[in-house]
């Protein structure tokens, strides 16, 4: 299952990248526990433009990530992988300041999950809170994209258990 991170794992906040500011999203640790349970690899494709807009550095992402996967893993959630695009084309920083092939909504990121992990993404579900989540999906050719905690254009966090129960029973 291939997942968004930020509106999908934690509340978007906007750049999160401080412990401090990730607060999971209501419903999204049943979710998870649930996917694993049936047996899905959990896997996380995430646009984290504020690396290439300078806000955070890849090492203060990667710390952050970890920070994460502890949360998870206190959980009993465990990620198969997180695929990170740290482009944006106007950054700040030169050499993250490109055009992409793994900023969603492009495929690249679904791809290089397809490859590593061995996925096939026919069979494969994403699961994400912008349409650019379920356009990549659709892109690299998987089975089932899912548009989650939108109402009326907000998130709706209070919601966001209900449609998620109903993806697993698909």
């Amino acid at each position: 299952m291939l997942l968004d991170r930020d509106g999908i794992i934690n509340i978007d906040r906007g750049y999160v990248s401080r412990p401090e500011e990730f607060e999971f999203v209501p419903g999204a640790l049943d979710f998870l526990r649930a996917a694993q349970a049936r047996g899905f690899l959990l896997v996380v494709v995430t646009n984290q433009s504020g690396i290439a807009r300078g806000y955070f550095t890849q090492q203060q992402y990667a710390e952050f990530e970890e920070y994460m996967r502890t949360r998870l893993s206190a959980e009993g959630i465990r990620l198969a992988a997180v695929y990170v695009c740290p482009h944006h084309p106007d950054g700040a920083v030169p050499e993250l300041a490109i055009d992409c092939e793994c900023r969603k909504p492009k495929p690249g990121l679904i791809h290089y999950a397809e490859r590593d992990l061995g996925l096939d993404l026919a069979q494969s579900i994403l699961v994400g809170d912008k349409e650019t989540d379920i356009q990549a999906a659709k892109l690299a050719g998987v089975g089932r994209a899912f548009l989650v905690g939108q109402k009326a254009g907000e998130l709706d966090y209070n919601a966001f258990a209900v449609p998620l129960a109903n993806i697993l029973c698909s």
